[in-house]
């Protein structure tokens, strides 16, 4: 059995490997495990929670790992977006340093057939030892800070704004369900916490005219 100190080392080469010259790839990377973490926690919070019943838990448990999938897979796809964008632009020599812009001139390949084409990449160059010193440092500053912008986005833009159009449309799926009806002329309410989804549940339970 491993001591203590080789699975510490065996686990610090493994980092080094897989993100040592990739960090913007480890802030993608441990940003999904946070909100896995956090949706495990929410989840959790429900099922081992027993102020709540066993019926408003049909209905609450299925919402939160549906609002986990939204937070996770929102995140994944728009900070990967963003870095590998971004990563792109300065793999083709749209975004430079003027050490590399002048080592591209150097090489010929500053022009309108290399700069910007899908098919170039300057690490693909045959020279391309006599820039790495300089270019990799500065891919990835570059791939750390679109990865930043691109958590920062989606965190406070973009996957509040699904989760809350998604909740919107299972409260008005909710209400149409206790009035009876189909909820197709109901206007669409805003976005419901899950204390309000649990105080609806179980004021309808009460009555005995929740529906699930």
């Amino acid at each position: 059995m491993k001591s203590l100190g080789n699975l510490c080392s065996d686990f610090k080469n493994i980092m080094y490997k897989n993100y040592g010259e990739n960090p913007g790839k480890m802030l993608v990377h441990t940003g999904v495990l946070g909100w896995i973490l956090s949706s495990l926690a929410q989840v959790s919070a429900v099922v081992f929670n027993d102020k709540i019943s066993p019926e408003q838990k049909t209905f609450l448990i299925p919402q939160e790992i549906a609002d986990a999938a939204v937070n996770i897979l929102s995140f994944y796809v728009i900070t990967s977006s963003f870095k590998n964008l971004a990563s792109k632009l300065v793999s083709t020599g749209k975004l430079t340093t003027k050490p590399i812009k002048d080592f591209l001139v150097k090489q010929g390949a500053n022009t309108s057939e290399h700069i910007g084409k899908l098919g170039f990449n300057i690490e693909n160059m045959a020279s391309f030892s006599e820039i790495k010193n300089e270019y990799k440092p500065f891919k990835n500053g570059v791939d750390v800070v679109a990865s930043t912008v691109g958590s920062i986005i989606s965190c406070n833009i973009i996957t509040p704004v699904l989760r809350n159009q998604y909740a919107a449309k299972k409260q008005k799926e909710a209400i149409a369900k206790m009035h009876g009806g189909d909820g197709q002329n109901l206007k669409s309410p805003r976005g419901i916490t899950m204390d309000a989804y649990i105080k609806m549940s179980a004021m309808k339970h009460s009555s005995g005219s929740l529906k699930i």
